[in-house]
């Protein structure tokens, strides 16, 4: 009975609302930062509504880790991508101003697209590669305005709720721009709404971040950076749930 009704909910309630809450963030955003207001509307309208996103679709929401990060410095935060929650758990509970590395189509969705582009948000075109090259460049061009990012170093979401292999892409840019990686650990997401489902579940949900690492000093060859993509997946994994290990 409990699952009919959060069904029911879900189609009737969240969906409605939730598409009505994205067009206005994304407008809101828009203009926001066509204004000159970059700084202010990249991040909070998205902030509102990914926090908004949480509370509507009843998932309670467990933060630790917050104490380890520093006001006003930049990072590059490092997360597991267990399904579409993980967006709304880093931009609304990280208290963090970021900007996104995301995948290329996400910049054809009416709307969102747009207003990740007017955000400065970098999308990463892996057709070529002179093309993911490109995407490297923009990224490192945000982080040395004091800009932070986020990334999904797996690439794409899981399919099993466990990781995949880490690339090596934010790891380069961390060495390149001297800047600390910060390991994200999400839970639960991947219970809510994993990929290749339009239901959601309601469940509760975590997110720990971890202390900083510093790559300074460390080996930033080809194969060095793949080492410590592999200790950042490690850390990460500590935390994760048993079902996810």
């Amino acid at each position: 009975m409990m699952r009919l009704f959060y069904v029911l909910y879900t189609w009737l309630f969240f969906v409605p609302v939730f598409v009505v809450l994205t067009i206005l963030t994304a407008v809101t955003t828009i203009v926001g930062c066509l204004l000159g207001g970059e700084k202010i509307f990249a991040y909070y309208p998205g902030m509102l509504w990914s926090r908004l996103a949480c509370y509507l679709a009843l998932c309670p929401v467990k933060i630790r880790g917050r104490e380890h990060l520093q006001p006003g410095k930049s990072y590059i935060f490092a997360a597991n991508h267990q399904g579409a929650f993980d967006i709304f758990l880093i931009y609304g509970f990280l208290g963090v101003p970021i900007k996104w590395v995301m995948k290329a189509g996400i910049g054809k969705i009416p709307f969102v697209g747009t207003a990740c582009r007017a955000a400065g948000f970098i999308f990463v075109d892996n057709s070529t590669p002179k093309a993911a090259a490109r995407s490297v460049l923009e990224a490192e061009r945000c982080l040395h305005k004091g800009a932070s990012i986020a990334i999904f170093p797996e690439g794409s979401r899981t399919y099993t709720g466990k990781m995949i292999r880490f690339k090596k892409g934010a790891f380069q840019m961390a060495a390149d721009q001297h800047l600390e990686i910060v390991p994200i650990t999400l839970n639960g997401p991947f219970q809510v709404l994993p990929i290749g489902s339009l239901n959601l579940h309601r469940h509760a949900m975590e997110m720990v971040i971890h202390e900083p690492i510093s790559i300074e000093g460390m080996d930033t060859s080809h194969k060095g950076l793949q080492v410590i993509a592999d200790q950042t997946q490690q850390i990460i994994a500590e935390d994760l749930w048993p079902e996810f290990k």
